[in-house]
């Protein structure tokens, strides 16, 4: 299934988006999408925990999701300061207005798309730097988490480039790279915005561990978190500088590609989709698209 939505940016460089059709259709059948939750309910583990925390009460939190939701549901907001350069949902006038409602229009593309098929967990790449990428997998995951009881989690795959954290505000570390090296756990590496249903894992230290190490830790944390939340978004290296996003699209529901208009070569391009299976990709969000057109 291909879509697109027209995005742009509310300064002088105009990030758009639109359905285009150089990508298959997804072949295939799959289950039908449900939303994984814990039930709210207070037994004996969600008490303990809520007063004494998982590590003083003795629990994993790997093996007690509601030891992990009690302690999530405790989690203070930070008080991030977002760039407003970047970050539409913090901006203002009307054109940082039109931009925004662009992104909603993304997010009922996924919506149509999780109907018929899983989608929880979406990675966003791109085949080179530069495209817009981060960008996108940040406002993707605000104009989710701003949906009534939507809990989204963005995550900054990208432990060689980060960006994630300069764009929301944000510390940097603890992060997945400190989880990938056991320097931190679940809990510790979690941070919560100020909008209510926003979490974000930052990137960490920058670290140059091999890409089938980095995978592997996140499909733990994965593993961990995902029955916590309703969209997981991930913000991964560019396709084609190393092999962590073919990896990580492995551990995925659905791909979206990002392409700068008039800058990246077809080839380039053609090259990152054959990295990734077909009935993973979704779409692909291009930018930077003159505004006469």
């Amino acid at each position: 299934m291909i879509y697109g939505s027209r995005i742009e940016r509310y300064d002088k460089t105009k990030l758009m988006s639109r359905s285009y059709d150089a990508l298959k259709k997804v072949e295939g059948e799959r289950s039908p999408y449900k939303v994984i939750g814990i039930e709210e309910v207070e037994t004996p583990v969600a008490a303990t925990v809520a007063k004494q925390g998982v590590a003083e009460a003795g629990l994993s939190p790997t093996s007690h999701p509601i030891a992990l939701e009690a302690l999530l549901e405790r989690c203070p907001p930070l008080a991030w300061a977002p760039n407003t350069e970047t970050m539409l949902f913090f901006s203002s006038g009307e054109k940082g207005r039109r931009a925004t409602e662009e992104f909603r229009t993304l997010r009922s593309r996924l919506h149509q798309v999780r109907e018929k098929h899983p989608l929880q967990k979406v990675l966003v790449t791109s085949a080179v730097p530069k495209e817009g990428r981060s960008f996108v997998a940040a406002n993707l995951a605000q104009v989710l988490a701003i949906e009534p009881g939507c809990r989204t989690l963005l995550i900054d795959a990208d432990l060689r480039d980060p960006s994630l954290h300069s764009s929301l505000g944000t510390f940097t570390t603890p992060g997945l790279s400190e989880y990938v090296r056991g320097e931190s756990d679940e809990l510790e590496i979690i941070q919560r915005g100020m909008i209510e249903n926003l979490f974000l894992v930052a990137s960490g230290r920058k670290n140059s561990a091999p890409p089938e190490v980095i995978s592997s830790r996140l499909k733990v944390l994965l593993g961990c978190l995902e029955p916590l939340f309703d969209w997981i978004v991930i913000d991964a290296p560019p396709a084609l500088h190393t092999a962590d996003s073919s990896l990580i699209a492995n551990l995925c529901d659905g791909i979206l590609m990002v392409v700068r208009s008039n800058s990246t070569p077809f080839d380039y391009v053609r090259k990152a989709r054959q990295k990734f299976p077909d009935n993973r990709l979704i779409g692909v969000v291009l930018n930077e698209i003159p505004p006469e057109i």
